[in-house]
């Protein structure tokens, strides 16, 4: 079976080795065109065309999909698999031959562009991965196979690369059940679908008018890509990584704990304990080491 391969992000290559190293037959593969990166604004591939490349696979660079339809129709394949592909698919291209999508999330919750920092944000202790065959309406399609995975403390991008290897495994299983004609399609109870939003940079501002375990959930979905911070008087404290303390310390709420040995703050009914960050002209440290090296936010109001 040949399959055509449609991706984006760091999500996608996982997916995407998976199936190269179980010997999956990849005609070509769909991403993203090259996009400005870093201070200098220089054209940066997605990590799927780079992988692509390395491999010696065929690789389109598609703005719009809707635009290449005939250009597809000459690629020979018989399934497409779509992971994080960042399009919304034309109806013409689903029309033409079955496409299956992998998606981080156990479908109907968490339609839409970040289920898996809306499963960490949320503190859901079970996730998953649905393989379903696309629609035209997003994440709406019939599932194929769907299977669960027990969050244990994980922070995003961890989580992320254990869900992409879990649904390259399910892209297998279901490529062969479509070989031999064993694929049963099971639609979605749409009343119960749940579609979540892309994620901007100001949700990264941590709230200490939540509670300690909102503000760890929120660290760990979105420290690593979006970025966490705190604004103190004149700077900006980005945060990597924190812990709940509120069994051992009790400080006001909003306030750096006067504590030289801890980089503590206090929340709605507890306290976090920052352990790591870094200051906006400085390197990522451990909290005590910023604490340390600033005792003059001791007892200061984060903003």
């Amino acid at each position: 079976m040949k399959v055509l391969f449609l991706g984006s992000s760091r999500f996608s290559k996982i997916v995407l080795q998976k199936l190269f190293s179980n010997k999956i037959n990849i005609s070509a593969i769909i991403t993203q065109p090259d996009k400005p990166s870093g201070r200098g604004h220089k054209l940066k591939s997605t990590e799927v065309k780079e992988f692509a490349i390395k491999k010696n696979i065929d690789v389109y660079t598609f703005d719009k999909v809707k635009l290449h339809i005939e250009e597809i129709k000459k690629i020979d394949y018989d399934v497409a698999v779509v992971a994080s592909f960042g399009q919304i698919l034309p109806q013409e291209f689903l029309d033409y031959k079955l496409a299956i999508n992998v998606h981080p999330s156990l479908l109907p919750k968490y339609r839409g562009a970040t289920p898996i920092q809306s499963a960490l944000l949320n503190g859901d202790k079970i996730t998953g991965v649905t393989i379903m065959k696309v629609a035209k309406e997003v994440d709406a399609g019939d599932i194929i196979l769907q299977r669960e995975y027990e969050i244990c403390g994980e922070y995003y991008l961890e989580l992320e690369e254990k869900l992409a290897i879990m649904g390259g495994e399910m892209t297998i299983e279901v490529l062969k059940a479509i070989e031999n004609g064993s694929v049963k399609f099971t639609p979605q109870d749409n009343s119960k679908a749940l579609l979540v939003q892309k994620i901007n940079k100001e949700d990264g501002k941590l709230d200490f008018s939540q509670s300690a375990e909102q503000i760890v959930n929120r660290v760990r979905a979105l420290a690593e890509e979006v970025g966490c911070f705190i604004m103190l008087e004149d700077r900006t404290i980005k945060i990597y990584k924190v812990i709940d303390v509120s069994n051992k310390y009790s400080v006001e709420q909003n306030k750096v704990m006067v504590n030289k040995k801890n980089f503590i703050i206090g929340c709605k009914n507890g306290a976090i304990e920052v352990i790591t960050c870094q200051s906006p002209s400085g390197k990522m440290v451990f909290g005590r080491d910023y604490i340390n090296g600033h005792n003059d936010i001791l007892g200061k109001t984060i903003l």
